[in-house]
């Protein structure tokens, strides 16, 4: 079936899903198959869920004349992305980095919100599934599409943006992320970088931190809009203030105070700023978009625990993320400050040094205490009598049950596979 056959089927249904117990009437299901589970065998399943129409591309599962057998289920989905995309023929902003990329997303979306119809990646879903569905979320309402492509290889960010055809991008920033995957720092910069040489030329505009001298270098041939702190070549420029215990900034004389913690930060919301100008928000509505937007997730979360305050970082780590978060909190006028620490994953043969890396810095600063949990702290050679290691979720539990936490700035960071915000019930 061509994809302007396909996309005919999908113009019938309220929506795409790929989950038969997520489905609601009248969705089009995609049979998509993953190393523990096949959709085909669901098909049926959906139909009778609701579903209107189920993409399967197995024949024996043709069995009703609401499936639609096809050559390959994902490859039929991201070609109906496609074809939506350019039916809908509107704005694409593509948003890449190794940190920051989904609280990034969201101060856009909510400063553009303030002026336009616009339809943002939900959640984290930003991979070669992620991003045709949120394509495909988008209507003829949609006046503006904010697009989240993560990636953990080369040539991954390329072919996302032959989906989405972004016209605009922003790339948060490099760090040590994926290295397992990319092969290195460099292979970071390589591949993240594989928008912007999607992005140079035919009319298409680049949004670039002017204070990070990689996104400057990379950039030179491009279309771009420049913002960052006071530069006469910047097109935009934008002043941090401080960041303790959130962080403020200002541009055009208007002092703006977020919710959110750490100087890392402020790269995040400068973009939604310089998208808000770029795109004609008014000042108030952008201050008001970004003043109004509350982390949620175990992202930078603060959240008050009986005498305690709970800095809650935990959906994600890398050594980049981890050593800002460290700086930032080490920053806290708290005396009593504790951090927990969890491993931080796929980063390959450079594990072992990047783990050591972060318990030295860890140990060096004004912490009370710091506890490391997992397997690749476990391993890594700490001598500091004001530390503790931890093998497993469990013993760290237990630690922390037969311990009198009083009066404590706690932060907790980690890889989502640790999941520490389990911690929370036991505080």
């Amino acid at each position: 079936m061509k994809p302007e056959q396909l996309h005919t089927l999908f113009m019938q249904c309220n929506s795409v899903s790929t989950d038969t117990r997520k489905i609601e009437k009248n969705d089009i299901f995609f049979a998509l198959k993953g190393d523990n589970f096949n959709g085909n065998s669901y098909a049926q399943q959906a139909l009778e869920n609701g579903a209107k129409y189920a993409i399967i591309d197995e024949e024996e599962y043709n069995t009703s004349p609401k499936t639609i057998l096809v050559d390959n289920a994902l490859q039929a989905l991201q070609q109906l992305a496609y074809f939506h995309r350019k039916y809908l023929s509107i704005p694409i902003i593509a948003l890449t980095g190794s940190n920051g990329k989904t609280t990034t997303k969201e101060l856009i979306h909510a400063t553009l919100s303030q002026k336009y119809k616009t339809t943002a990646t939900v959640g984290n879903l930003n991979n070669h599934i992620g991003v045709p569905l949120t394509l495909l979320s988008m209507s003829k309402s949609t006046e503006i599409g904010i697009v989240e492509m993560g990636a953990n290889h080369q040539k991954e960010i390329a072919f996302l943006c032959t989906i989405a055809q972004p016209d605009f991008g922003y790339i948060t920033n490099f760090g040590k992320a994926h290295l397992e995957g990319f092969g290195g720092v460099k292979g970071v910069i390589k591949g993240k970088s594989e928008m912007y040489d999607y992005l140079i030329g035919d009319n298409k505009t680049i949004f670039v931190n002017g204070d990070d001298p990689i996104q400057i270098e990379k950039t030179t041939c491009a279309d771009r809009f420049v913002f960052g702190k006071t530069n006469p070549d910047f097109n935009l420029n934008i002043d941090f203030i401080e960041a303790l215990p959130f962080v403020k900034s200002s541009y055009n004389s208007l002092e703006i105070k977020s919710h959110l913690i750490g100087d890392y930060n402020f790269s995040n919301i400068a973009v939604a700023i310089a998208m808000g100008y770029y795109f004609k928000v008014d000042d108030k509505n952008i201050k008001a978009a970004i003043e109004g937007y509350v982390p949620t997730n175990n992202r930078s979360q603060i959240i008050e625990r009986h005498s305690n305050e709970i800095v809650l970082d935990a959906y994600n780590a890398n050594p980049s993320s981890m050593e800002a978060a460290l700086l930032n909190f080490d920053k806290s006028p708290n005396p009593e400050k504790i951090v927990c620490l969890g491993d931080m994953f796929e980063l390959g043969q450079d594990a072992r040094k990047e783990h050591q890396n972060i318990a030295d810095l860890a140990i060096s600063l004004s912490f009370t205490k710091v506890l490391f949990i997992g397997e690749n702290f476990f391993d890594s050679k700490i001598t500091s009598d004001k530390s503790l290691q931890f093998k497993s979720f469990n013993d760290f539990k237990v630690w922390v049950m037969n311990s009198n936490i009083e009066n404590t700035s706690i932060l907790i960071k980690g890889s989502r596979g640790m999941a520490l915000e389990r911690i929370l019930d036991f505080i």
